[in-house]
């Protein structure tokens, strides 16, 4: 199994730097940022100073979107780190969260997001791509060799099943072992309906990991407070699901939505972080079950069984009060523990 480390771009653009190498040092194969222009530092300009600062590292962000750059700017900064680093790049990409909302607009569709996977894609990888309009370009300065994977962040049923028919990799913002399986099998299958082998399709799971020396009530509580926030940054793709099916349908399952009931509105200006007030509505079984929390067996134990389920990257967002803590310990226990069993 692989393993990634999630960051926001904060200031000093040096900590995530000196974060990134220190992930690799401890094992960690892939560097991820959140992508959100008004919220956060420009991620892409610090990808380049990560890659010059690691030796193996790919980099990437958790999730850009179609709508924040014109997908040639988009390729041709990806398409620029490769050729200077050697095609140690992954484009996540979504709908846009926080980097639409934040800016008054809406999240994008997902026809958008098809057709800008299809011309990212192509143009990081040397070809040519249709711009619209019949205006078909290619980027004359690429090299032969280069290669750009698309992965593709997704929650509902529409999006599963584009996952599986389109991109490159399938990134699951939770680590719930009922859910992943779920969305895991709806990736795949749509994979194989549209005549792909489903093992083209990576899968990576991504969700706060928070090591505590015991499972004593005070460790687990402080534990759970320092994560509260992704269940509520998860809720937010949750709220679009139940807009749009519905509270109990047969189309999303109940164990993704029912917790947000008494979720009332959300301030992105605490957008994933641990001090966020707006994430009180979740419960301390969602925290367990979207996170990975306790002593280093419990992290080990959850990471095999995520990857029976055919998790191929372990992404671990690090926004809490234990930052090295938790890179240090993956890297002397828990990735070893699980690589070599």
């Amino acid at each position: 199994m692989d393993f990634g480390l999630v960051l926001q771009t904060d200031p000093p653009a040096s900590r995530v730097v000196s974060l990134m190498k220190r992930a690799e040092r401890s094992g960690f194969g892939y560097g991820w940022t959140f992508d959100s222009a008004v919220l956060w530092q420009e991620p892409f300009v610090i990808y380049s100073q990560i890659l010059a600062n690691t030796q193996k590292l790919k980099v990437g962000p958790m999730v850009t979107n179609p709508g924040t750059r014109t997908w040639e700017v988009t390729a041709s900064t990806f398409a620029t780190l490769n050729d200077m680093f050697g095609n140690r790049t992954v484009c996540g990409i979504g709908r846009g969260d926080s980097a639409m909302r934040v800016a008054g607009r809406k999240p994008n569709t997902l026809a958008r997001i098809s057709e800008a996977m299809k011309v990212i894609r192509a143009l990081g990888s040397g070809r040519e791509a249709d711009l619209g309009g019949g205006t078909v370009v290619r980027f004359p300065w690429i090299k032969p060799g280069a290669e750009l994977p698309v992965w593709m962040a997704a929650y509902g049923p529409k999006a599963l099943k584009m996952t599986g028919e389109e991109a490159d990799g399938f990134i699951l913002q939770l680590a719930d072992l009922y859910l992943t399986e779920y969305m895991v099998k709806a990736v795949k299958d749509a994979a194989v309906a549209a005549g792909r082998d489903p093992a083209d399709v990576k899968i990576c799971v991504a969700a706060p990991a928070y090591v505590t020396a015991d499972d004593s009530p005070e460790a687990l509580a402080h534990a759970r407070e320092q994560c509260r926030w992704f269940g509520g940054m998860v809720g937010n793709h949750v709220a679009d699901l139940v807009a749009k099916y519905g509270q109990h349908s047969a189309a999303v399952p109940d164990e993704l939505t029912e917790y947000i009931k008494a979720r009332e509105g959300y301030d992105y200006s605490h957008h994933g972080r641990a001090d966020n007030p707006d994430t009180q509505f979740v419960p301390d079984e969602i925290v367990d079950r979207f996170c990975v929390i306790g002593p280093v067996e419990k992290h080990i134990e959850k990471l095999k069984a995520l990857r029976e389920l055919g998790v191929d990257q372990f992404a671990v967002y690090d926004m809490h009060d234990a930052q090295e803590a938790v890179i240090d310990v993956y890297g002397s226990s828990v990735i070893p523990a699980v690589n070599n069993s």
